[in-house]
């Protein structure tokens, strides 16, 4: 590996990592010597990427770097157009409009024109069919994000019907089915909600009282799902 792809490689690693990593962590990643890390991280300082730590602390990446060009390998970019595909199938017209807007900055941020690669590819994702909740998830999207109360008219599988407040935390794609995360304050505990069992919807307004972070480590270690 010659010097300016260890750089990107380097970058990729601690792009990947929020918390420090040692220099012989990423050695071992990339298969050099500790030494090599050490020299290549002053590298990318001198090229002007904020990277905190020393030699045997350990060195974290701070945001606000980008490298250039960007350039990606065949698997990555397969990666992307797989990923974007599949999103663009997920009924959500806002999403179908960022899937398509990302491959356009990936096309021409490159050195080359990717667009023939891209549309040459030859990996495909099925869009979902039916109407799995889709008519909601814009709204459920944008509630996560800003962390904001949902009201919502429910049905169980058994036809029992409900009105619920819930905490939003996060929303999960299956193949036919769309299942919202969130705290449910009429049953006071973590539930999972079909997006299609849902017949009306509404935002009243305000934050829920906690930070989403929190709810969804708390979520998680209820699952039993590692961090």
């Amino acid at each position: 590996m010659d010097k300016t792809a260890r750089l990107f490689s380097l970058m990729d690693a601690l792009r990947r990592r929020r918390l420090p990593v040692t220099a012989a962590t990423l050695a071992d990643e990339l298969s050099v010597s500790v030494r090599t890390i050490y020299r290549d991280v002053q590298a990318l300082i001198a090229l002007g990427a904020t990277i905190d730590g020393e030699a045997g602390m350990g060195y974290v990446l701070r945001t606000g770097f980008f490298l250039p060009p960007l350039m990606f390998d065949d698997a990555e970019l397969e990666a992307l157009v797989l990923g974007a595909s599949w999103v663009a199938g997920q009924g959500d017209e806002e999403l179908v409009r960022a899937a398509h807007n990302v491959l356009a900055k990936v096309a021409t941020a490159s050195p080359r024109d990717l667009r023939d690669r891209i549309d040459g590819i030859g990996l495909w994702a099925s869009p979902v069919e039916g109407d799995p909740g889709t008519v909601f998830l814009p709204r459920v999207r944008e509630a996560i994000r800003l962390e904001q109360m949902l009201h919502m008219h429910y049905r169980r599988a058994d036809g029992e019907a409900s009105e619920r407040t819930v905490w939003p935390i996060m929303l999960a794609f299956f193949e036919r089915v769309r299942m919202l995360v969130a705290w449910c304050e009429l049953r006071q505990g973590f539930r999972h909600f079909r997006l299609d069992r849902i017949s009306e919807l509404t935002v009243p307004g305000g934050h829920y009282p906690r930070r989403r972070s929190v709810l969804v480590r708390e979520w998680r270690r209820e699952m039993r799902i590692p961090e």
